[in-house]
């Protein structure tokens, strides 16, 4: 009997023993070989909103977030060395490409000179027709508060282009903020929203002012008309003041209409600071003005990479706008001057060559690319973390501004103005004034592409006669030393240009505002760099 209770004793030891190796063994499994889910997925009612996943689902897909987690981390998160194939060993000087550009001292000085007086009284009202699209119209009434100002008019708060290409329907309170427009220039201009009702019935004087005119002809020939007229109406308000050779209270007044008192509707201005933040938990970011957009390439006559029947529609597009004088363009011709915007791929290239890596968060400010995703492929195979307003915020958070081209360029406007680094693609109306307004607040890093030099090495490279690589990446990088937005004069007049080509070939006022409104604060500029 003594001898089965030993027998009994000794079977149930060797159980237990196998039992607790068991037991140890799938321990050991379990954090060797993860055997268990390493996250195990909460109830929905326990999911805590995070907007980089929300945003990288839209782009990818919840299946593909391992790939998310090694290709799109920001640029400040170190996750150890990248592949070559992300991050060749020549780009080795990371940092630079997102340094601020020495600003020299440099600060605003828009304040009035001591002989600056209050506004005079008012010998009649100016209204203002503004043209084109949203930036060329905030050039626009920014001159007409000067112009008000040396005519000595009351402003009347300017209407807003309604017949352009773009058939945007928004009033000047819908995309600016109209009651501290009025106030913010209460010093400067008497600024009203209408008309008073007994001027409704007066003879108004319709004016095409002159383009790029001076002192002389709106306190000589404009100012005259007060003889005979109440009421003046500027039919059009693009570049009708000119850049140079103004007083300088005049000057200053310019910038504190467009960086001070021209400020975006709540809404806008509030959804914006909401995008640009959403950008920034990527970490720092570019934003790429891609102006690869129907009406810009239809007006350039730019076709290089489209097909024959892309080019033919371009090309009755043209046609058909009656504001558009030049018909006939040599697209080659137009390519190799520089004069076409650079497509997404060039872009791509480029921001490679500067030194960008792939996992590069990119705010695309632009409307709809011409070709969608059959030219945005390009780009996006060397920069898969592209953002646009659509990515950023939900249907419901944009849908107040649909239909409003105007109020969803504010948005980009914002994003661009608000980015580490801005580069855009082809030299238009946004594109000049997000540089002037970057050069105003600190001459933030702003890379202006030499697209005729650019061109050649892109065309050398398709036909295989150059490859990419170090020796093409220093050839970009010493090209655009100079070209990053750091403080400089604005460019006067090409020499031997007379006339109106004398004007157009200037740098535009809101381009580069310095010296009028950006003062050093510890010595003079002597030299231009840029």
């Amino acid at each position: 009997m003594q001898m089965r209770r030993w027998k009994a004793v000794g079977l149930m030891r060797r159980i237990l023993s196998c039992a607790i190796c068991t037991i140890a063994m799938m321990s050991l499994l379990s954090v060797h070989l993860h055997i268990f889910p390493r996250h195990s997925k909460l109830p929905d009612p326990y999911k805590l909103p995070n907007p980089q996943i929300e945003i990288r689902d839209k782009i990818l897909g919840n299946e593909q977030e391992q790939r998310w987690t090694s290709e799109f981390t920001p640029p400040n998160v170190f996750l150890g060395p990248l592949s070559s194939q992300q991050f060749p060993v020549w780009r080795t000087n990371c940092p630079r490409l997102w340094k601020p550009v020495p600003n020299r001292d440099y600060m605003p000085c828009t304040q009035p000179t001591p002989n600056y007086t209050a506004p005079p009284e008012s010998r009649g009202y100016l209204l203002a027709h503004t043209n084109g699209g949203l930036n060329q119209m905030r050039a626009g009434i920014c001159d007409m508060v000067a112009i008000a100002r040396i005519i000595n008019a009351t402003l009347v708060v300017p209407e807003l282009d309604k017949k352009s290409y773009w058939q945007d329907s928004s009033n000047f309170s819908d995309v600016f903020n109209e009651d501290h427009f009025i106030n913010a220039l209460a010093n400067d201009v008497k600024v009203i929203k209408k008309l008073p009702m007994e001027m409704d019935g007066a003879t108004k004087a319709d004016k095409y002012f002159k383009s790029w005119s001076g002192m002389d002809y709106y306190q000589g020939e404009i100012a005259s008309m007060w003889a005979d007229y109440k009421v003046i109406l500027a039919a059009k308000t693009d570049s009708r003041l000119a850049n140079n050779n103004l007083p300088a209270d005049i000057q200053k007044l310019r910038c504190r209409a467009c960086y001070e008192a021209l400020c975006f509707a709540p809404p806008i201005e509030a959804t914006g600071k909401l995008l640009v933040d959403r950008m920034r938990s990527y970490g720092t970011y570019i934003a790429l003005h891609l102006r690869y957009e129907k009406d810009i390439l239809a007006f350039t006559g730019c076709t290089h990479g489209l097909s024959p029947a892309e080019a033919d529609e371009l090309k009755k597009i043209r046609d058909a706008n009656d504001e558009w004088k030049v018909k006939d363009i040599d697209p080659r011709e137009q390519r190799s001057k520089g004069f076409c915007p650079l497509t997404p791929k060039e872009a791509a290239i480029f921001l490679s060559a500067l030194g960008y890596p792939s996992n590069t968060p990119i705010y695309i400010a632009a409307g709809e690319i011409y070709g969608g995703d059959s030219y945005m492929d390009d780009l996006r195979s060397r920069y898969p973390m592209l953002m646009s307003k659509e990515k950023l915020a939900s249907i419901e958070e944009l849908e107040p501004f649909a239909n409003h081209s105007t109020q969803l360029a504010a948005l980009d406007y914002i994003l661009s103005v608000e980015s580490d680094v801005f580069m855009p693609t082809y030299s238009g109306n946004m594109a000049r004034a997000v540089e002037g307004h970057r050069r105003f607040l600190g001459h933030r890093r702003t890379i202006s592409p030499d697209k005729k030099a650019l061109v050649r090495l892109f065309d050398k490279i398709e036909d295989g006669t150059k490859k990419e690589g170090k020796l093409l990446s220093d050839k970009v990088i010493e090209r655009h030393k100079k070209r990053q937005g750091s403080p400089r004069k604005r460019k006067g007049p090409i020499p031997g240009t007379k006339g109106t080509d004398r004007f157009r070939s200037e740098e535009a006022f809101y381009v580069n505002p310095l010296p009028d409104c950006l003062c050093a604060q510890s010595r003079n500029l002597n030299t231009s760099v840029s």
